[in-house]
């Protein structure tokens, strides 16, 4: 049984929402928040990507750069650039990439729901990330960006969902560099409010999606709050962070592919040789090959790409981690032939999201800064749920999920 609360966001009034809207703060380094916040004080990037405020090199992890951020964040609520709600609400959050939309309902998220294993994880966080974000929450005291859950789909959320995507949108617009549309609604009426409520107190669970570090930090800061609050009751918000819930069947996982340094000594033909023993090989072109089904590889070397094909007993379809291609080519490619046994700290790979397109993978390798690059068939909502159902963790770098969530949309204060 998940537990969700609606809650008094803190938002930008609509004429400043693009100029506050940022990308994640994960996926753009200070060097790129810098370049993308230029000329404007409004960027959310000023409270989550604080070390813009400070002369390039400054460690982004310095305690000033936190507290920068604190401050802006009060900065933004006494101009008026982020407001609070007056009442509890939940929102609607949709995103249309490529003409496809997918509509997310923001809410408050349980943290014991976390702890005891109702939110449901497929990935291992790093300490270290967990406890960056967790000094932003507390210095914030606030989720200042929302992390991406997945549910089991439910007619009665979809027919509210539909009921509010009708009328006029609190927000509209386009994103610069992605062009991906951001449309956003509030769900304010009280029955609807209460059904909603009851709709995800049904469900015997959900899913993060990507979010993994934000959630955990999220979810630590207020089990913290928790154990220092003696007059603790339960119903504080330090109880609940801010997630935006998506039905699973509107959701895609795209490929999420390597590019390695070298062939571990091999040469060329070795390393092809070296790949017949588990693969059926066939050589494809110059064209782009992309795969075209579970346990099928493209594979991209000396400006030829290929076609890799898992020889059957390579795999086990019964394990949902072993059914993984991201398994397979770990095991029978990556380390059995280039000697990769760390995909997180081996520094001879790198990894390339599916939406850069696959011309990125033959790029890298073209330039000279890599020798070889393999494309995945990508996985699907169905197999990361069946990982998550079973508690097993996917290896490294399995999933990445597009459009990104935009920040500043709406935001979580733990009071």
């Amino acid at each position: 049984m998940a537990v969700i609360k609606p809650f008094k966001g803190i938002r930008p009034p609509q004429d400043l929402v693009e100029e506050v809207a940022s990308r994640p703060y994960d996926v753009l380094n200070s060097e790129e928040a810098r370049e993308e916040a230029a000329g404007n004080e409004k960027s959310l990037y000023h409270i989550i990507k604080p070390e813009i405020d400070f002369p390039v090199g400054t460690d982004e992890h310095e305690e000033c750069v936190y507290e920068k951020a604190a401050e802006n964040f009060r900065k933004f609520q006494e101009k008026g650039w982020l407001i609070q709600d007056e009442n509890e609400n939940y929102y609607i959050y949709a995103q249309t990439m490529n003409g496809k939309t997918q509509y997310g309902l923001v809410v408050g998220a349980y943290v014991p729901d976390y702890m005891n294993g109702v939110i449901k994880k497929h990935e291992l966080t790093r300490r270290d990330k967990e406890e960056d974000r967790m000094k932003h929450v507390r210095v914030n005291n606030a989720n200042i960006e929302p992390v991406f859950f997945a549910y089991p789909d439910q007619d009665e959320l979809d027919v509210i969902v539909k009921k509010y995507t009708a009328q006029t949108p609190v927000y509209d617009f386009i994103a610069p560099g992605d062009g991906f549309g951001h449309t956003f609604w509030i769900v304010d009426q009280r029955e609807d409010i209460d059904a909603v409520t009851q709709a995800f107190a049904a469900m015997p669970a959900l899913y993060i999606a990507d979010g993994h570090h934000r959630s955990a930090a999220a979810a630590l800061v207020g089990a913290e709050k928790a154990a220092q609050n003696p007059n603790h009751k339960g119903d504080e918000e330090y109880n609940y962070f801010m997630a935006v819930c998506f039905p699973a069947s509107q959701l895609t996982i795209i490929d999420y592919n390597r590019v390695v340094k070298d062939l571990n000594g091999l040469t060329a033909a070795e390393f092809l040789q070296a790949l017949e023993k588990n693969f059926v090989v066939e050589e494809k072109g110059t064209e782009i090959y992309k795969p075209v089904a579970l346990h099928n590889f493209a594979l991209y070397l000396e400006g030829k790409w290929y076609s890799l094909t898992a020889r059957p007993g390579t795999y086990n379809d019964n394990d949902p981690i072993g059914v993984l291609d991201v398994t397979i080519s770990s095991n029978l490619i990556l380390d059995e032939i280039l000697g990769i046994k760390d995909l997180r700290s081996d520094k001879r790979i790198d990894f390339v999201g599916g939406i850069c397109g696959l011309g990125e993978l033959s790029k890298r390798v073209d330039s000279g800064e890599m020798k070889v690059a393999l494309a995945l068939y990508p996985v699907s909502m169905k197999q990361l749920m069946d990982i998550a159902d079973t508690g097993n963790i996917m290896p490294p770098k399995t999933t990445w999920f597009e459009p990104k969530l935009r920040s500043g949309l709406v935001i979580h204060t733990l009071d």
